[in-house]
This record gives structure tokens, C-alpha cells and sequence, in this order.
């Protein structure tokens, strides 16, 4: 039986001060997270292992990150974060691949002003030696970002990306009759057709209204199944940002009642694990 790997978590300690979006706002998830505080998700749903993504700009973070995995069974792989605008970016990533846990890299684009950030020349070095490498590319995109990341693609062709959360289309103002639904939906189409791209589910829930019933996520993960196929889609849950939008349970309930509905046993586990697992490279345990 294929094992189950949630491809998107995060964990964070306040006092390391370089998590500068996490503010006391955000009170449902303005405090430390750490494994023990995921281990009953993780054994709820029967999950194995899980990727553990960056959360704030910083070297300093993903060394974190890379600490907690060496001592952690239950963390696969960390997707980091270096400055892809040093000069000595290329030299920086083929350090960090000694890390054995480390499977890809991911720049906050989300929170850069410049959508065709992604498309400056001095970054072709970095985009280079993360694809000789061997890593994963996480784009951390919106909607806006989408028609950049496809001229990306285009010139690294045989570069590994992820998106993240569907692309984070807006769920909550959108209806299927919207020009935004289908421009996002058929630039993720697009996107789909090249084979070095695949796509996590995770984020969607907070994207969605506060009040979201499993019924509002569906038009938007048919299309991400639909542009991507069983085979390069991937669980994740976000935690614990999902925390903001009713929590792991009841987004994994949501993905599973979908999953139960489209595709078969072989195929779901593929969502549910095996394609984290191919497509991030982690090493068995």
C-alpha cells in the first residue's frame, strides 16, 4: 500500500522573530507549532511522512527546518529558501544539496510586488542550479503570476515545479460564470500540459469564505484534476494555516469525500502520497 504524505505543512517557532506576515492578528495560528502538535493529524489520516515548507525569507529558517527533519522520522523532505537574487545563489544551492533532506527550494513570490519577478535575467543562474541539482521549484504564485510562470516554464523546460495551492485562486469571490474562474482555469490547463509541472491542492480552504462548504471547492479542484491529471496532483494540508479556515480535519474530510468521488483506489493513493513521493524524490525511510 502506497504511504500517505501530506506535501504541505509547516512548522514555526515565534521567537526565531524572521516570520514577518505571522502577526498576533492572526490568532489562530500566532503561536509555535511543532510535531507533536501535528502528530494526531498525521495519525488521524493515517499519514506517514510530510513535506515541510519554508515560512519566512531566511537562510536562518531553513536551517531550521533542516535541524528539526535530521531529528524528526516523520519529516520526508523541506522545501527551503535562499536569495535567488546573490550573486553567489548557484554556489549556495549546490551547498545546501549535502542536506539529504532538503528536496526543493521556494521563494516568497506571493509577496513580491513585481509578478514578472520570476522572469528577471539575474535569476536564470539560480533557476540553472536548482534543475542541475535536482530539486523542486515550489511557485508560491496567485493568479497574476500565472502567464509569467508559463513564459518560466518555457525557458526551463526541464525544471521541476510545484505550484502551491492551486495557484490560490480567489474562491471566495469567484462563481464559475467569471471571467477570473476561467482565465485561472485555463492558464492551469495550459500549465498542465507541461509534464515538469505539477500541482498541490493544499491552501485552497483559505481561499474560500469563512463559512465554505466542500461544494465550493469542487469546480476549482475538477479543474486542477482535469489540467493535471491523478498523476501529478498532490495532497497537502497547509497546517497550520488551515487552522484559519476549519482546521485539518475538515479540509482532508472535504479532499477525501472528492477524491472518493472521481477517481479510483490506485489513483487517489497516487494524490494521497505516491506522487509527493516520485516527484519530490524522498528517500524511503
Amino acid at each position: 500500500m502506497t504511504e500517505r504524505i501530506d506535501a504541505h505543512q509547516h512548522y514555526w517557532r515565534l521567537d526565531r522573530g524572521d516570520y514577518h506576515w505571522l502577526t498576533p492578528a492572526l490568532t489562530a495560528i500566532y503561536s509555535d507549532f511543532g510535531p507533536a502538535d501535528l502528530a494526531p493529524h498525521l495519525q488521524a489520516y493515517g499519514i506517514e511522512r510530510t513535506v515541510l515548507v519554508q515560512a519566512a525569507p531566511t537562510e536562518a529558517e531553513t536551517r531550521f527546518l533542516l535541524d528539526l527533519a535530521a531529528t524528526t522520522e516523520s519529516i520526508a523532505g523541506v522545501v527551503g529558501w535562499i536569495d535567488m537574487e546573490a550573486a553567489e545563489a548557484p554556489a549556495s544551492i549546490e551547498r545546501l544539496t549535502a542536506e539529504r533532506k532538503l528536496v526543493g527550494l521556494r521563494p516568497m513570490i506571493h509577496d513580491i510586488a513585481d509578478p514578472r519577478w520570476m522572469l528577471s535575467p539575474h535569476l536564470a543562474p539560480a533557476f540553472a542550479a536548482i534543475k542541475r541539482v535536482g530539486l523542486v521549484f515550489d511557485a508560491l504564485v496567485r493568479p497574476v503570476h500565472l502567464r509569467p510562470l508559463l513564459t518560466l516554464v518555457g525557458r526551463h523546460p526541464d525544471l521541476s515545479i510545484v505550484i502551491d495551492h492551486g495557484a490560490k485562486p480567489a474562491i471566495a469571490r469567484w462563481s464559475r460564470s467569471d471571467d477570473d474562474f476561467a482565465d485561472w482555469a485555463q492558464k492551469m490547463r495550459r500549465l498542465g500540459r507541461k509534464m515538469a509541472v505539477a500541482c498541490k491542492t493544499s491552501g485552497l480552504v483559505t481561499e474560500a469564505a469563512q463559512d465554505w462548504k466542500a461544494d465550493d471547492l469542487t469546480p476549482y479542484l475538477d479543474v486542477l484534476l482535469d489540467a493535471f491529471g491523478p498523476d501529478r496532483l498532490l495532497f497537502g494540508s497547509d497546517w497550520p494555516v488551515v487552522n484559519l479556515a476549519g482546521g485539518y480535519a475538515r479540509w482532508t474530510e472535504a479532499l477525501l469525500a472528492w477524491l472518493d468521488r472521481r477517481l479510483d483506489p490506485s489513483a487517489q493513493a497516487g494524490v494521497l502520497g505516491g506522487n509527493a513521493a516520485r516527484i519530490y524524490k524522498l528517500a524511503g525511510r
